[in-house]
């Protein structure tokens, strides 16, 4: 593998249940795991899906008409058994719109394949999801 190939995110505590995210570029988002208007990390993993799968489609489909709407719904369950914590049942619900016309009559002609492909070849997120990408874990002493 390249280092183009990699990506990198540190996560830093920042109180009790709260922490934030630094990508390479310096952006940063908080979240946490105690009450409050904060992302969880599972809310973070349903919206990394969904705007991964939202910037393939939009890329698909813009170029032929400006959406009126567009919202892609991520919901799954959140499940503790036998195989420890997980989300089951995901799902992808885009609701989109386009103008009346030829360009929005294109843009909607297209949708249901920009949606399938980024389903099943470009969507890095899902694709990994659906993959089963083992995650390495390690403790470094500081």
């Amino acid at each position: 593998m390249s280092e183009d190939s990699l990506r990198l995110v540190t996560v830093e505590r920042t109180g009790t249940g709260r922490f934030t995210a630094t990508n390479a570029r310096g952006g940063t988002i908080d979240f946490g795991t105690v009450d409050g208007t904060e992302f969880t990390p599972v809310e973070l993993l349903l919206a990394a899906i969904g705007g991964c799968t939202a910037a393939d489609v939009d890329v698909s489909t813009s170029r032929h008409a400006e959406p009126t709407a567009f919202t892609v719904t991520v919901s799954g369950h959140k499940v503790a058994d036998e195989d420890g914590n997980r989300m089951t049942d995901l799902s992808v619900a885009f609701s989109v719109a386009f103008p009346e016309g030829a360009a929005g009559d294109r843009a909607r002609t297209i949708l249901p394949r920009a949606v399938a492909v980024s389903h099943d070849r470009l969507c890095t997120v899902s694709r990994t999801i659906e993959a089963g990408t083992p995650v390495a874990v390690s403790v470094e002493e500081v």
